[in-house]
This record gives C-alpha cells, structure tokens and sequence, in this order.
C-alpha cells in the first residue's frame, strides 16, 4: 500500500484494508455481523425493530430508531447502511443512525436488506425501496409526518438510497423529500481518474470495487441498470435535492462529483460537501475532529428541510 497524506485522526484505520479475496469470502465475512448488543437498552434512543416485506414479498426486518419524548408528526430518515452490498451493517451505522436521530432530531429506518452475494441485484435495491414505501404506508401509525420523509445511505447505502429515489420518480410513487449521499458508488463503469488513481487506499479501493460489482451484479445487461448504477439513468430530472458528501483518497471521489453535477445539470438542488485528508469509511472513527464536522454538516442539511433552517 502506498502512503496517502489521509489525516493522522483515522489512525490505525488509515492503514487497513478489509482482506476480500472474491465475493462469496465477503458475503460470509458479511452474514456473521449482528446488530450492537446496546440498541437493546439505550437510554437517549428507543430501538424496535418491524418485520416487513421486501422484494417478492420476503420478510426483512427494519431497526426503528426514536428519541425519547420526540413525540408525534416526527420527520424521518429510511437509512441504508453500506458494506459493499456483501456486509451487514458495522458497529459505527447504529452509532450514525442513532447521532442522527438524536442531533436533527428526527425517527431513522435502519433497514436490513438481504445481501450480494446470495441475493444479488435487484433483491437489495428492490427490499430498500420496498422499506421506503412500507415507511409512507405506515407513516401516521409510527407518528411520521409523510412530507418528511427522507432517504440516506453511506457507500453502498448510498448507491441504494440514490436508486431508490429514481425508482419512486420513475414508478410514480410517493418521493422522499431529500437524498442523503455519503461517499456514493454510483458508476460500476469505473471509468474515473480517482478510480485509476485509488487502487490500494485504505478501507476501500478500486481493486476491491472490481470484485464488488460482479457479486452485486452478475447480469450487467439488465434493462434496469441505473438502479444498479445511477449515473447510467437516462434522466437526472424531478429527482429530489440531494447532500452528496466526498472523501478525498477514496476511488468513489470522482463519481460522487459526478452525480452531484448530474443532478445539479437536470435542475436539481445540490449542496455537496467535499472532505480532505480523508479516506472512504472515514466516519468509522466517530471521535475524529473532521467525522464530527461532518455529521454536525449532514445533521444540519436534514435540519434545514426537515424544519425549515437555513444551511450554513
């Protein structure tokens, strides 16, 4: 691995790399990971979790987090962790879904989408925007306002929360009213200059992204591919406004630029935050100065549409 001037705040993970030799290792890797044992007895949040349908009508279970006393008519964030499509949720998502109910405040969805690669492209992106829509169903018995309803996602997560919002503008369904998008993959091309350049960063690089997009999709002559690849839609138009967020020394930096100018092209409302001396996943280390000012800055992105405050 080459050395990256990545901020000396992420150490030890500045110099580790997730050891995935194909994708069946990580998708066994993947399905040991459980849920944090503190969820159960928080005392700022209540977690409970819903079992709902997914794609095809398979259950799937969704993590419901509430600050206490929010009371009702609460906006809400439907969250897709990332991981690769192959990983289910790491420790620090509960610590991020829980700081954004608690900061914004607002409800999070935390949804447990069935994984690549046992269950490859479309079954995560369709159980994503069939949580999304169980959400508005069921919004005034979870005490959900439904024109505050959002979508959100790191990594992967961000990739699905993306084609989950193209899949409800294009099947005419209720829309979430903003997109949240942290260090997106949002182009299985990997045509980019930071994906030529990023090969061995740490955490995440394009030598792992080539063993990542086969698992998720095996067939990449499907009809539907910006679901699987959202730069690939035909049209950017009438999606909603998105936070689009970049790590600097990560092989996804250039796509997410990419998307947020795609947007911004079709007349959408962009605000996109661009971090330094960073390295994808980042936010893993929570006590990092620039992980606080990053979650303070999407804090504050949901904090203006969801209440009307003015971003900074």
């Amino acid at each position: 691995m080459r050395k990256y001037p990545i901020g000396k705040e992420f150490f030890p993970y500045s110099y580790f790399t997730p050891p995935i030799r194909n994708a069946a290792m990580a998708g066994r890797m993947g399905s040991l990971m459980r849920p944090p044992r503190w969820i159960r007895h928080d005392r700022a949040v209540t977690v409970h979790a819903e079992v709902i349908r997914g794609y095809r009508d398979a259950e799937i279970e969704v993590l419901i987090f509430e600050p206490r006393g929010i009371g009702d008519a609460a906006p809400c964030l439907v969250y897709y962790h990332g991981g690769g499509f192959f990983f289910e949720g790491a420790g620090y998502h509960y610590k991020l879904a829980k700081a954004y109910a608690l900061q914004t405040p607002c409800k999070v969805v935390f949804v447990q989408y069935r994984l690549a690669p046992k269950h490859p492209f479309p079954i995560p992106v369709e159980d994503c925007y069939a949580a999304l829509r169980w959400t508005f169903a069921n919004a005034e018995k979870l005490h959900i306002d439904m024109a505050k309803i959002a979508v959100g996602g790191d990594s992967a997560g961000g990739t699905l929360a993306a084609a989950v919002c193209q899949m409800a503008r294009d099947r005419g369904t209720d829309l979430p009213c903003f997109q949240l998008l942290v260090y997106p993959a949002t182009d299985r091309r990997m045509q980019t200059e930071s994906n030529r350049k990023y090969t061995d960063t740490p955490m995440w690089n394009s030598t792992l992204s080539r063993k990542m997009w086969p698992g998720y999709l095996p067939d990449a002559n499907t009809p539907d591919i910006a679901y699987a690849s959202p730069l690939e839609a035909k049209s950017f138009a009438d999606l909603p406004r998105a936070y689009v967020e970049t790590a600097e020394f990560d092989c996804l930096h250039d796509e997410g630029i990419a998307y947020a100018e795609a947007l911004r092209a079709a007349g959408v409302a962009v605000t996109l935050h661009e971090t330094q001396g960073t390295m994808h996943g980042f936010d893993i280390v929570e006590r990092a100065p620039t992980t606080k000012a990053s979650v303070a800055a999407r804090v504050q992105y949901m904090q203006s549409v969801f209440y009307g405050e003015e971003v900074k």
